[in-house]
């Protein structure tokens, strides 16, 4: 399959006519066997991909944007790169369904950190293209979003999840999505986990369960 983006695949451990098909997206320096470490874990029917951020940066990771510090050792994203991503995420994810034949209406994006920044514009940008968004450590970036959301006949739903030690993106930032997600009655769940940048035990639990309750919805 011709694709921009390198990935890996996971078939489905049960066969099925069109899978329902999860999209795993990194954090920033990682690479596409990050996420893809747990997929064995997740339910059986799924279709998982996961694909590698297009920009590398240096000792060998991949970013879906840069993150630069200006001369007040401020850091600052390049928007541009992240808007690029987007758009090759977009057509990744089309090129995808098309070749696995995977369920058109069943797709999950999981974004973990700046994974998770893209998942958010990306059901923005692209209503409906998922129905699910597992957004982990991360948070909503306004600058990313459209102009006229509330025209938009969005119907996905989110699962957030955070760490309240966090000290990469502050759990604050994480705290504004819901009540972004509840002007614009979107369902979603919300929790906070005690630990830093990561995914607990605990965490991993609770969005398999949320996963295989839309595989049974």
């Amino acid at each position: 399959m011709n694709s921009e983006l390198h990935h890996v695949v996971r078939q489905p451990k049960k066969q099925v006519e069109q899978p329902p098909l999860l999209i795993l997206l990194h954090g920033y320096g990682s690479n596409e066997l990050d996420l893809f470490s747990f997929a064995d874990e997740l339910p059986d029917e799924l279709l998982i991909v996961s694909a590698r951020a297009p920009y590398n940066i240096p000792y060998g990771g991949h970013s879906w944007y840069a993150i630069n510090l200006d001369g007040n050792n401020e850091k600052f994203s390049d928007l541009d790169e992240a808007r690029t991503s987007l758009i090759k995420i977009a057509t990744f994810v089309d090129r995808i369904k098309e070749h696995y034949n995977s369920a058109s209406n069943n797709t999950f994006l999981l974004g973990f950190s700046q994974g998770a920044i893209l998942s958010y514009a990306f059901s923005f940008l692209y209503p409906n293209k998922v129905q699910h968004v597992l957004a982990l450590s991360g948070y909503i970036n306004d600058e990313l979003l459209p102009i006229a959301i509330s025209k938009l006949a969005i119907e996905t739903d989110y699962f957030i999840s955070h760490g309240s030690a966090d000290q990469v993106l502050p759990v604050d930032w994480a705290r504004k999505a819901p009540v972004f997600l509840t002007t614009h009655n979107l369902q979603h769940t919300y929790t906070e986990y005690p630990i830093g940048h990561g995914i607990s035990p605990q965490n991993f639990y609770a969005l398999n369960l949320w996963i295989e309750a839309r595989l049974q919805g």
